[in-house]
């Protein structure tokens, strides 16, 4: 069999097997070595391909794509260095458990290690950060079958028990060419390989028993939502939390914020609530039952280190991991979230158990709010630039946030809404690098996006807008721009003022409306309300990209964020003594 007939069999079984097994979307960055896979994933109909030039944006894309949509997104790529710039989005898609299928193109074994242009060494070079990895065999004559095996086994450890990015290197002989018009490709004569049957964890009957008899003991409990992915465990735990007659600690990122769901029992202000000594007397819980990962707000990190001996503690999770960075004692619950509710619920009556401790939570969130959401000075902050977002917000729309302020300004000032806005970032490293990327990628699924982020993680991530521009994705970004890094003024590093600009204020001076014109955007600049609200408005009466540059002082946004925080604290000790 002629080389390029095995190659071109190969290549089409090894694709049309993702297809079947679910892959919907493909992003290329151009290459030579990768022409085979390039070629046939385009060639193919049922397949959606992004090129995308830039592999570092176009991982962080693929990854926002996946994310968004809950389904693997495969990613290809030359040889050589090319793959490396992979490595910050599979880093973060391990850490967020979000399926990546990544494909590098290599040199055939008898060129590396020899000198030969293009070729580094790729076998496991994402180490511990991909689920699974394969160096794949060189195609050759009858090894068609062999590739759907490689393709399916792959898509299923992306998806698998624990889902995370997985790694097959693909190494090619030249010619690169394949030929389509030849016979036995695609699914000509063979049969697929099926997906494998999996279930959701659940736990015994004597174990949710156990638990039961645990938390119907305490009266003073406390349910915390932290990032999570699942839009469906919405009316399940809040059901829970209304027959235990508990508040939910809902972190932005938890998708219990926005929704048609019940809200009663939400707490959105308990970051703030938590920032202060004498509110946390109040409050103190005799159990805490957490799902998801570690909520965004450091108060409340703190607070759990605070009352890790006084408080049984319970964690839930899907998979078998230890997200717990408090250092407490724990009670791991390994099971699907959703169904634990579910089955844990019908031991308790129905209906709503309203109790004291779940009045004070209800009275202590209100007052938190009325401080937070009170009206603002004229001068532009970075608070109400998300209260005045979150009202502009599109329903059926996705809001993607920038990590560093962003997303705790959202966690502060981001409140319940009917709307339905599916809230996504990337913490899972917690970096700056890839979010416009990412943004645009949770665009694919045809949902309004805004993303809300600072100016220096929009410097860091700009030629991202390469695709918007190609593709016509429409996306809303707002630019929350400080002149440097804002989070660093919280810091013991402010302390410092002679090195302090230098090495962590890091002031651009840009214009980033040049930069969004060469991209083909629309920018506008707001230095007032009026004008950021007609700005938003603005934007989604359009198509396309649309920057919107909200100006703000860096050097008072510590002030106002504690200015916040002590008109909450004196607000609720004077009634609290009152009461007394």
């Amino acid at each position: 069999m002629e080389h390029v007939e095995s190659l071109t069999k190969y290549v089409t079984h090894f694709v049309d097997q993702l297809v079947f097994s679910g892959i919907e979307h493909v992003v290329i960055s151009p290459g030579s070595r990768s022409t085979p896979l390039a070629m046939t994933l385009a060639e193919h109909s049922e397949m959606n391909h992004w090129v995308h030039l830039d592999e570092r944006s176009a991982a962080f894309f693929a990854l926002g794509i996946a994310k968004e949509q809950h389904k693997p997104v495969a990613l290809v790529c030359t040889s050589g260095t090319a793959a490396a710039n992979y490595y910050p989005a599979i880093v973060e898609a391990y850490y967020s458990r979000v399926p990546l299928l990544v494909l590098t193109a290599d040199r055939p074994h008898e060129l590396r290690d020899t000198g030969a242009p293009q070729a580094i060494d790729q076998t496991d070079m994402f180490g511990s950060y991909v689920r699974w990895y394969q160096d794949l065999a060189v195609p050759g004559e009858g090894l068609h079958m062999y590739a759907r095996r490689q393709a399916a086994r792959a898509v299923e450890e992306a998806v698998g028990n624990h889902p995370g990015p997985v790694h097959l290197n693909l190494p090619f002989r030249e010619p690169l060419i394949p030929d389509f018009s030849l016979n036995g490709l695609w699914r000509e004569g063979v049969k697929p390989i099926p997906r494998a049957f999996s279930g959701k964890p659940g736990l015994q009957e004597e174990v949710l028993e156990e638990l039961f008899q645990r938390l119907n003991r305490y009266e003073r409990g406390v349910i915390v939502v932290g990032p999570q992915a699942d839009e469906e465990l919405a009316p399940y735990v809040t059901t829970l939390a209304a027959r235990l007659g508990v508040p939910i600690l809902a972190d932005p990122l938890s998708q219990l914020r926005a929704g048609a769901h019940d809200k009663s029992n939400i707490i959105e202000n308990y970051d703030a609530l938590l920032k202060s000594e004498r509110i946390q007397g109040l409050i103190e819980p005799d159990y805490i039952l957490r799902f998801g990962a570690m909520p965004v707000s450091k108060a409340y990190l703190k607070w759990v280190k605070k009352i890790k001996t006084h408080a049984d503690h319970f964690i839930v999770d899907t998979y078998k991991s230890y997200r717990e960075p408090a250092g407490i004692t724990a009670q791991f619950i390994w099971s699907d979230p959703a169904i634990l509710c579910s089955r844990l619920s019908s031991f308790f009556k129905e209906g709503s158990y309203e109790t004291d401790w779940l009045e004070l939570w209800h009275k202590l969130n209100s007052t938190a709010k009325n401080q937070m959401l009170s009206e603002p000075e004229d001068q532009m902050n970075e608070g109400h630039a998300v209260v005045y977002l979150s009202e502009a917000l599109p329903d059926n729309s996705n809001l993607f946030v920038g990590n560093s302020m962003p997303i705790r300004d959202v966690d502060s000032f981001f409140m319940s809404t009917p709307k339905s806005v599916k809230v996504l970032a990337n913490r899972g490293a917690n970096g700056i690098d890839g979010v416009l990327s990412a943004a645009l990628g949770s665009s694919v699924s045809g949902r309004r996006t805004t993303l809300l982020l600072g100016d220096l993680s929009f410097y860091h991530d700009f030629n991202g807008m390469l695709i918007a521009k190609h593709k016509g994705l429409p996306l809303t970004i707002v630019v929350i721009n400080n002149n440097g890094g804002g989070i660093f003024s919280y810091l013991p590093q402010v302390n410092h003022p002679d090195h302090f600009e230098e090495l962590f204020g890091t002031p651009l001076d840009l214009d980033f409306s040049k930069i969004v014109e060469m991209y083909g955007g629309v920018h506008r600049k707001a230095e007032n309300w009026g004008e950021y609200k007609n700005a938003l408005a603005e934007s989604y009466g359009s198509e396309g990209l649309f920057v919107v540059e909200v100006i703000t002082n860096r050097e008072d946004h510590v002030a106002f964020h504690k200015a916040k925080w002590q008109s909450i604290e004196e607000s609720i000790t004077t009634w609290s003594e009152d009461e007394c």
